[in-house]
């Protein structure tokens, strides 16, 4: 029987996911904690000496009119987001937070107007480092809203699976109040919970989830490589290979 995993993660997020899974062999079900909203984008200036974004959700709505201003991102998700909006890269996605602020660091003078395309729950890693050297603005351009409720048909499917993905720490709180919301509480902590870390792993310890593993490396290959532990081997491949 072909074991199946549950992922938590906004749609938008599990789609790639979920087709890596299944290729491995796994079925799976995706049980959004959150929904993504566009956010109306109403920035102050009519145009900036340089624009930021940190994901593609931050092109899901109506964005800036003026795309003309270089775009400094993070991940090749979003440079493909923006570039579908009609954006141009300054230079290549960077691979994290700490690379952007270095690449703007290098290529604008100081005080230069910067716009950071946000999400409303987010991390102040950006704005920390940006804000005393650039005229910065941030606006929230989507928001990551907690569900209130699964559907039936989203908790039938969860009493299905054997194991779950976590990839942040509030979408692993949410699902634990979503499985009690929906009577599901015992399955959910009966599961094979995969942590990409220790921190993303805490609201399900205090859960009562007995079954936690953490990813020795903190990226989705590290989590399906805990997942192939966890659960004695990827289906199609047999012992822990990714």
């Amino acid at each position: 029987m072909t074991a199946r995993v549950a992922l938590f993660r906004a749609r938008e997020d599990a789609t790639a996911s979920a087709a890596r899974l299944r290729r491995l062999g796994f079925s799976v079900a995706c049980l959004p904690a959150i929904e993504i909203k566009a956010q109306a984008v109403r920035p102050s200036r009519s145009r900036y000496d340089a624009v930021v974004a940190t994901s593609g959700k931050a092109f899901l709505g109506d964005g800036p009119s003026d795309t003309s201003p270089p775009l400094y991102v993070v991940g090749a998700r979003t440079a493909r987001a923006a570039e579908a909006r009609g954006w141009r890269l300054a230079s290549p996605p960077a691979p994290d937070a700490d690379k952007l602020i270095e690449t703007l660091n290098g290529a604008l003078r100081p005080g230069a107007s910067l716009l950071y395309l946000a999400g409303r729950d987010r991390k102040g890693t950006i704005e920390a480092a940006l804000e005393g050297a650039y005229a910065l603005e941030i606006v929230e351009a989507y928001a990551a809203e907690a569900r209130e409720a699964w559907s039936p048909a989203e908790t039938r499917a969860l009493a299905s699976c054997v194991a779950a993905l976590h990839y942040s720490r509030r979408s692993a709180g949410l699902a634990a109040g979503l499985a009690k919301v929906s009577g599901a509480e015992a399955r959910f902590l009966e599961l094979v919970h995969v942590c990409l870390s220790r921190d993303v792993a805490e609201p399900l310890d205090a859960a009562g989830a007995a079954g936690i593993a953490i990813a020795e490396t903190a990226d989705e290959a590290g989590l399906f490589r805990a997942l192939s532990r966890g659960l004695g081997g990827f289906p199609s491949l047999g012992a822990s290979r990714i």
